[in-house]
């Protein structure tokens, strides 16, 4: 994927790529959405965004990782913090993200409104 004084920053920006469910792959192997990180002058790697749906189910597999137990199990604060933490992400400018977030919440779309509509009162 790169020449071997590449490798640090390949290992530096792999989390970022990783938090955002991106795929790192050689630069010669990039297609035209691809972004190809250039370091040094050399083209280092080239970074597959994911599609934004794919991106939703990758920000809501990592917050279930980092609460430590299914978005499911939390108590209504705890899904509510969710809920605006996912907005200001732009969860909810995803075609289906309220029925998504929703399902990962145990839910329902109601539910998951009256959260949004509940911090813009306040």
């Amino acid at each position: 994927m790169s020449a071997a004084g590449d490798d640090a920053f390949i290992a530096a920006v792999k989390p970022l790529v990783d938090a955002m469910g991106g795929e790192m792959l050689p630069p010669d192997e990039a297609g035209a959405e691809d972004v190809v990180l250039t370091w040094q002058g050399v083209e280092a790697v080239a970074v597959r965004l994911p599609q934004l749906a794919d991106s939703l189910d990758h920000i809501l597999a990592a917050m279930e990782r980092r609460k430590g137990k299914p978005l499911a199990d939390l108590d209504r604060k705890a899904k509510q913090e969710v809920v605006r933490i996912l907005e200001a992400r732009g969860a909810f400018s995803v075609r289906h993200g309220v029925e998504t977030v929703a399902s990962a919440l145990g839910v329902s779309r109601f539910t998951v409104y009256n959260y949004l509509n509940r911090d813009k009162g306040a």
